[in-house]
């Protein structure tokens, strides 16, 4: 007698279908759950970066030059990397209306592309 051991061809096929069965369930969920976090790091970014520029702005009456002179001020610690761009240096900068001084006065993301729903990222 002789004690059979290891899986049949047909019970691996089986495993293999519910695991791929499982897998069209979870990975789909997976890479909208990065893309959603993506977005929500952005929009927490530009907030953070508008703020610092109206902290800025209340204490020295003019705006900054720079992005970068938040930071050497240290109303940011760092430049915030744009999460769909994965890079800090392609921020858009919007300068102040005439007669206020300054080079910055608001930000934007330099990503291409369109959000879940559906607005531009450049217009955030």
């Amino acid at each position: 007698m002789r004690a059979n051991k290891g899986f049949t061809l047909i019970e691996l096929l089986v495993v293999m279908a519910i695991i791929a069965t499982l897998m069209t369930i979870a990975v789909p969920r997976y890479f909208n759950s990065l893309e959603t976090s993506k977005e929500t790091t952005l929009r927490q970014s530009l907030s953070v970066m508008r703020e610092a520029l109206d902290h800025y702005y209340g204490d020295t009456g003019k705006y900054p030059e720079t992005i970068d002179e938040l930071v050497t001020q240290r109303y940011l610690r760092a430049l915030p990397v744009d999460p769909i761009t994965e890079r800090n240096d392609l921020w858009l900068v919007v300068p102040p209306p005439d007669g206020v001084p300054g080079g910055v006065a608001d930000v934007h993301s330099g990503a291409s592309g369109r959000a879940k729903d559906g607005s531009l990222y450049a217009d955030w």
